[in-house]
């Protein structure tokens, strides 16, 4: 974990201006098998510092790409000397933000450093296991991802800490021959929150896993197209979870709701069916931790659940100090920069819709003939809520019985609309947090839902 040299600076705080300080290191590795030969092999890190200083509203940022207490000083210095300078040559005076509660978090969880061998050995584990059990695949790759965050924070009217934020990954992609000769694929990402040692001491403990990932693939090989049109399908978890970030949570992230987002004429009306809630939640959700818990955002800010759709209503937006001054709320702590010289931009952290009361087996009962659409292989969405998703692991359900497998197809419709049809949620959560949001900066986000009945336009061969 970095040194901190950041809290001995609060002397050098300018009078009259907000301030926050951050100390900040990114750390990558990588490690990709590619049927058990070993083609990738990476580490890197970066570190630096920068300082956020606000003057009537108006910010001067600094950033530095070394970390000593003199470079602390410099940057400090120059944001310190651009916010004022900005504020005498502004032509208007801009809104600013009150002051927080103050405090400070504790550490999070350490990031350790492992060696780079152990991670191969996971991998190789791992290919061996599927190589020896599943001779007949295509291709198969293992990829160990590990990203990790590692910052301290320190503001003049906030709070401030030290927070870390490691998690890691391990892939497994295979291939394999479809019945018309074309190769189908699936992957599936273990892991999560922590270092190494966290989650991959015993990799065995994901091998029932991957012998499911491999029995759906062989279901794949014998899939059908989906037929076209407006259908009642079960969206999967991680389905819901891609809507509720991609296609609702960006649509509420209030600088984008000042930029003309579909919300802003929305709130506080219906947006959703009467089942549906949705909260971009903080540290914990559920009674344990959130797949990638956030405790402090990067402007000092202590980080609370963010309600979105209560009830299917849209009751707020996701903001950082200066859009909650604008819309008269409390900040919810949804400011995070990717890395040291990037500014914090209002993000998502781990958004979800809460679990109905329905299982999974009366939900698929209940149709007649529709589709069970699992996995979502990529996604995307604009400002008016339209979206389109590829799903990659799905089945048909055929007089209350799931059917044949599905091959790759897409789903598409606009949120808002498509959110009124759901009149079944499942009564488990499925969460997903190996991905980035790519909002200028990428960021680490968990995201999650319940299986859930809706009607949704879904393409065709």
């Amino acid at each position: 974990m970095i040194a901190d040299i950041i809290t001995p600076q609060a002397k050098y705080f300018a009078d009259g201006v907000q301030t926050v300080l951050r100390g900040h290191e990114n750390r990558s590795r990588r490690v990709v098998l590619l049927k058990g030969n070993l083609v990738q092999n990476a580490r890197s890190e970066s570190r630096g510092i920068s300082a956020r200083v606000t003057k009537n509203g108006r910010y001067g940022f600094s950033s530095v790409a070394s970390y000593s207490e003199q470079d602390a000083e410099t940057v400090l210095k120059a944001a310190t000397e651009n916010a004022l300078f900005l504020d005498q040559r502004g032509a208007a005076p801009r809104r600013t933000y009150p002051a927080l509660a103050k405090g400070t978090v504790p550490a999070c969880r350490p990031i350790v450093d492992f060696e780079q061998k152990r991670m191969i050995e996971a991998c190789q584990e791992i290919d061996s296991y599927v190589n020896t059990k599943y001779p007949n695949l295509l291709s198969r790759t293992v990829v160990y991802t590990e990203d990790s965050q590692d910052k301290i924070i320190l503001t003049s009217d906030a709070a401030s800490g030290h927070v870390t934020y490691p998690r890691c990954y391990i892939y497994v992609m295979m291939s394999a021959e479809s019945k018309g000769g074309a190769p189908v694929e699936l992957f599936k990402a273990f892991g999560g929150a922590g270092s190494f040692e966290d989650n991959f001491t015993d990799v065995s403990v994901y091998y029932p896993a991957i012998d499911e990932l491999y029995r759906h693939l062989m279901n794949k090989t014998e899939g059908v197209y989906a037929e076209a049109g407006n259908k009642t399908v079960i969206l999967g978890g991680m389905m819901g979870g891609m809507l509720a970030h991609e296609a609702v949570g960006h649509t509420v992230e209030a600088d984008l709701v000042l930029g003309g987002s579909v919300a802003g004429p929305s709130l506080h009306k219906p947006v959703a069916s009467e089942l549906v809630t949705l909260i971009d939640f903080a540290g914990e959700a559920f009674g344990a931790p959130t797949p990638l818990p956030v405790y402090l955002d990067d402007e000092g800010t202590l980080a609370k659940d963010a309600v979105l759709i209560e009830n299917g209503i849209l009751k707020g937006y996701m903001n950082n100090r200066e859009t909650a001054a604008h819309f008269g709320v409390d900040p919810c702590g949804n400011a995070r920069a990717w890395n040291f010289n990037d500014e914090p931009l209002i993000r998502m952290r781990n958004t979800c819709i809460l679990p109905g009361k329905s299982t999974l087996e009366d939900m698929i009962a209940s149709i007649d003939d529709g589709y069970y659409l699992i996995d979502s292989s990529n996604g995307q969405a604009d400002l008016t809520g339209e979206f389109m998703f590829g799903v990659s692991l799905g089945y048909e359900i055929k007089h209350g019985k799931l059917g044949r497998a599905l091959l790759d197809t897409t789903v598409s419709g606009i949120a808002f609309e498509m959110l009124k049809t759901a009149d079944m949620l499942g009564d488990k959560i499925t969460w997903s947090s190996s991905g980035f949001c790519g909002k200028k900066q990428p960021m680490p986000v968990g995201m999650g839902g319940p299986d859930m009945r809706c009607r949704i336009t879904i393409g065709g061969r």
